[in-house]
């Protein structure tokens, strides 16, 4: 979805507290961006931050980072979240965003950092075969996950796409990640907590079901490592 230009998305997030601009320099130290030392989650494509929003909100004692790589779509973000907490009658202590290209995250995160849970929700499917090392979810993108996620870490992972979804597992399962939870219908499996998306809001209310699965980081063979090339992986069928 193209997002329009907005001029002051870029002048607002310069003066934003809770945006940090230089994602690089803050590496090794994300933990440090917070006034309080507590669990890290991030959402990689935070889009207009009404999900990350909804979810800081309902747990304060977790520390959220979303991460988007289009200044104008974390201008809404901002106003959104600031809206939010002011409806709350909270300052926006526990969320922090970020503006940075996901595909290269090992440039801004690494280190001392560790997450507990990732969100994935959403993300481009490049369906075309010669496109699928684009992906959010795939294996060279969820080595880097592994490197940041604590062992038993959590990555939460909704799409519409089901060919995406089916080619994600395969993926996830390569890649040393446990399935802990899968449905093909989330809105119809009684999951919860579940926060809604726009995308997912839209996409539900065009009767389209949602696909959703957790998956926890799981001990990985060394052998593993040596032998799995994650540029010559074959692609799923």
């Amino acid at each position: 979805m193209r997002m329009r230009l907005k001029k002051w998305a870029r002048p607002e997030l310069a003066v934003c507290p809770f945006f940090i601009g230089s994602a690089p320099e803050q590496k090794g130290r994300w933990g440090e961006a917070f006034p309080r030392e507590q669990p890290l989650w991030a959402e990689m494509g935070c889009g207009k931050g009404g999900f990350l929003s909804a979810w800081a909100l309902s747990c304060p004692e977790v520390n959220f980072l979303g991460i988007d790589m289009i200044s104008d779509m974390l201008g809404v973000a901002r106003r959104r979240i600031q809206a939010d907490f002011d409806q709350a009658g909270r300052p926006v202590d526990n969320l922090r965003l970020t503006c940075y290209d996901i595909s290269r995250l090992e440039e801004c995160m690494g280190g001392g950092d560790r997450l507990e849970r990732i969100f994935i929700n959403f993300c481009n499917p490049w369906n075309k075969p010669k496109h699928y090392k684009r992906r959010l979810t795939h294996p060279r993108q969820l080595e880097k996950y592994r490197s940041l996620l604590k062992d038993e870490g959590e990555i939460w992972f909704k799409t519409d796409d089901p060919t995406l979804f089916r080619h994600s597992l395969q993926y996830f399962q390569e890649m040393g990640f446990a399935q802990i939870y899968q449905t093909d219908d989330l809105h119809q499996s009684g999951f919860s907590p579940n926060v809604e998306t726009e995308h997912e809001i839209m996409y539900s209310q065009q009767g389209m079901p949602i696909h959703f699965a957790i998956v926890r980081k799981a001990a990985l063979p060394e052998e593993k490592f040596v032998h799995l090339s994650l540029e010559k992986t074959s692609q799923p069928s």
